[in-house]
């Protein structure tokens, strides 16, 4: 999918996420729309769902896909890495990433963006996997880091 296409297939997205996501005063249903939606309109999206920090752990949340982790060991792995870097990783081989956390063997590439709280502190991750290796680029990034902090949207 060519950069054009996908910046506006994701704009499409956001807007229709706009419209759903005021419905429901629930976090969870709110992430689980989010995770719906996404999953089903990007076929690179092999896996895609939250991870919230819960007891300083990492444990998985909505999400669309097989089957998760339930618990990230900490400090380890991709999502981890995006907590404590607090910044969104973009990772084209996960099999190159140290530490790598290999949930599904069939994922090959990761987009991992941190859920922040109004203080700036990540409360939550948003993971994305893929089957293709380097899945992702700095669109992805842009719309969903977009997704994320947008207020209408209340994810925390």
């Amino acid at each position: 999918m060519n950069t054009r296409t996908k910046a506006d297939r994701y704009q499409r997205i956001l807007t229709q996420l706009e419209e759903l996501l005021t419905k429901t005063p629930d976090m969870i249903s709110r992430m689980a729309t989010i995770c719906a939606l996404l999953h089903g309109k990007f076929d690179y999206y092999f896996w895609c769902g939250f991870y919230r920090i819960i007891d300083g752990q990492l444990i998985v949340g909505p999400y669309q896909g097989p089957l998760a982790c339930q618990v990230l060991t900490k400090d380890k792995g991709i999502c981890w890495a995006s907590v404590n870097q607090n910044k969104t990783l973009i990772v084209p081989d996960v099999h190159q990433f140290p530490g790598h956390i290999a949930c599904d063997s069939r994922s090959n590439s990761e987009i991992v963006v941190p859920l922040r709280n109004k203080d700036g502190h990540v409360r939550a991750v948003f993971d994305v996997d893929s089957k293709d290796f380097n899945a992702f680029d700095d669109t992805d990034a842009f719309f969903l880091e977009r997704l994320l902090r947008n207020e209408k949207m209340s994810l925390l």
